[in-house]
């Protein structure tokens, strides 16, 4: 995965790495990230779940450096938990990384639009289908 992920920076100044924070056999692919080694780059971490996985992202950033961090909070709530507990302790934890993003993903309701932005949430990720809901109730 490191490999690719320093081919793929490679490409151009202005492309992040998208990482996901486990591989397939659920272990943890931080050591796989740009930044822990000498060719750093902008990265996106996703596929979080927990907010231990967000520590362990922010100990691994660079506070120099541009990043997401998605954290699936639609996934989160699929499970019966409310996110925004979660989404209010990343923001913290990133609080200490100005240059780091955190990105709401897998959104299942218009509701979850608002929620991100009260979290604080830079990025939200939104399906066609709910964009065109949000559009239609606010517009």
């Amino acid at each position: 995965m490191r490999r690719q992920a320093l081919k793929i920076k490679g490409w151009a100044k202005n492309v992040y790495v998208k990482i996901p924070i486990t591989n397939t056999r659920a272990e943890s692919s931080l050591p796989a990230h740009p930044r822990t080694g000498p060719r750093r780059g902008e990265t996106h971490v996703t596929a979080i779940l927990t907010v231990e996985q967000v520590a362990g992202v922010a100990q691994a950033l660079n506070p120099k450096v541009p990043a997401v961090v998605s954290v699936f909070a639609g996934r989160i709530a699929d499970t019966g938990v409310d996110p925004m507990p979660q989404m209010r302790e990343s923001k913290k934890i990133l609080a200490g990384l100005p240059q780091a993003e955190l990105l709401w993903a897998s959104v299942r309701e218009v509701l979850n639009i608002f929620q991100a932005d009260d979290c604080g949430c830079a990025i939200v990720t939104v399906p066609h289908d709910i964009l065109a809901k949000a559009m239609k109730m606010t517009g």
